[in-house]
């Protein structure tokens, strides 16, 4: 069998180092790159084509939804497992409707982990036990389907140029980053107001706080 290549993508160091150990005791398993940018992610598997990536949620540059549904257009046989500290279903459900094989919390087991890998690079979809019983439970309660989330009325872009002016980027840096004009990051950042009835910058930050888009160090 083909030992499954991999790229780590989790923005706190000590979690990916974790991590990584882990992978690299599994038989067949390869870590071929890591980062903790999910704009950053994308470049690494462009450049190291691997099988899996195990992809955290909040991410600098780049989250890791958006990061995911981004690379899975680019390469469609690429297998992604995300990696969240959030059960709740609305991140499952976005995570899947962006392509995902598999959802993984952080805080369970260590042989989670390898179930998930293995699993995923068989063809199938894993998701934490946890999840499984809670997204069950909800729609046996009688629950009809979630409501968009909030995060779902913006385009790609928007989410990018919001999640961008939440980690204090300029408007130049993120027109840069963006490849864009800097009046077309301007009238980006005008659409998000309108759409999200905010109406300054701070508002914005809040926002994508608020919707875990962001880290905010204590």
């Amino acid at each position: 069998m083909n030992a499954i290549r991999v790229v780590l993508a989790d923005d706190h160091h000590l979690v990916r180092a974790g991590i990584r150990s882990l992978l690299e005791t599994l038989a067949g398993v390869e870590v071929v790159a890591e980062t903790g940018d999910g704009r950053e992610a994308i470049e690494l598997v462009r450049r190291h084509r691997p099988n899996l990536v195990l992809m955290d949620i909040t991410m600098d540059g780049m989250n890791g939804l958006d990061a995911t549904a981004r690379l899975l257009k680019e390469f469609p046989q690429l297998r992604v497992i995300i990696l969240s500290m959030h059960a709740n279903e609305e991140y499952v459900r976005q995570a899947l409707q962006a392509g995902a094989a598999a959802y993984l919390l952080k805080d369970a087991a260590t042989a989670e982990l390898e179930l998930a890998v293995r699993a995923v690079a068989q063809g199938q979809t894993y998701l934490s036990p946890a999840i499984s019983r809670q997204v069950v439970e909800e729609y046996l309660g009688g629950q009809s389907a979630p409501a968009a989330g909030p995060l779902t009325q913006l385009t790609a872009r928007q989410r990018e140029v919001l999640q961008l002016i939440a980690e204090g980027k300029t408007t130049k840096q993120t027109a840069a980053l963006l490849k864009v004009s800097v009046k077309t990051v301007e009238t980006h950042r005008a659409q998000l107001m309108e759409r999200l009835g905010i109406h300054d910058v701070p508002g914005l930050v809040r926002y994508a706080v608020r919707h875990g888009m962001v880290h905010i160090d204590s």
